[in-house]
């Protein structure tokens, strides 16, 4: 045991959206029970490579008493975790993601909404839309209302068209299963480089969502920009739950 360097969880903060787990390349990170933890104090080495991707602040470094790091035990662990998995394509998931809240399943009785023969045209005004697909030059996005739109969010919010992509251009992606970094290089470009009017990001209430305003906020401020960011939080079941700016 020594006095060292080596990363600390504030539980009180931390709300398990997981985003610090695939920035630990030791797989010294979990999520347990909902909450970012600590798995062994030899798999930490105190780098702090996990820290820059906590929207909520909770990871800091801090001294205390520990065992040294142990790059071999690590190997060892590391190794030991992808010969668990069965199925090569879900490793990923179970190592980076397993027990976020964002995953539970649930299923919804919609009993109020009856079925009506509406058509609704498609206020969609560009292509790509993803935004590891977007360039940051397209011309589109000169002068525009940005709508950064977290990928679940169509899907749960029904009149997403109508009431957030009209007139807007679009960006959309998935801060749990993509890498945030690139989004955050990615949305520093754009708002470098295109005289946006505004920024509305949409994102659900899952915690591991939260990282698409992170990165939006991180970018703005990377890119010396003091635009507000209109931030709305849609509900798994399609209502709208929280409008703020940041």
């Amino acid at each position: 045991m020594a006095i060292r360097k080596i990363v600390h969880i504030d539980e009180e903060k931390c709300n398990g959206c997981g985003l610090c787990i695939p920035n630990c390349a030791e797989g010294a990170l979990q999520i347990v029970d909902g909450k970012a933890k600590l798995v062994k104090d030899i798999y930490c080495d105190g780098l702090g490579a996990c820290l820059g991707h906590c929207p909520q602040g909770a990871i800091s470094i801090i001294e205390r008493e520990a065992e040294e790091f142990d790059e071999r035990a690590v190997e060892e662990y590391l190794k030991s975790k992808k010969d668990d998995d069965n199925l090569k394509n879900t490793t990923k998931q179970h190592i980076h993601h397993g027990g976020c809240p964002g995953s539970m399943i649930r299923q919804f009785n919609n009993a109020s909404n009856q079925e009506q023969n509406i058509k609704v045209s498609s206020r969609l005004r560009q292509w790509p839309v993803q935004l590891s697909l977007v360039p940051a030059t397209a011309p589109y996005l000169n002068g525009a209302d940005l709508l950064i739109t977290a990928d679940c969010v169509p899907f749960a919010y029904g009149n997403y068209h109508n009431d957030f992509l009209k007139d807007r251009a679009v960006v959309v992606g998935c801060p749990k299963l993509d890498d945030i970094e690139y989004y955050i290089e990615k949305l520093t470009d754009i708002i470098k480089l295109n005289n946006l009017e505004s920024i509305t990001v949409l994102k659900m209430e899952v915690p591991c969502c939260s990282g698409m305003m992170y990165a939006a906020k991180t970018a703005r401020d990377r890119a010396g920009s003091d635009i507000p960011i209109k931030v709305v939080t849609i509900g798994i079941e399609g209502d709208i739950l929280k409008r703020e700016y940041v």
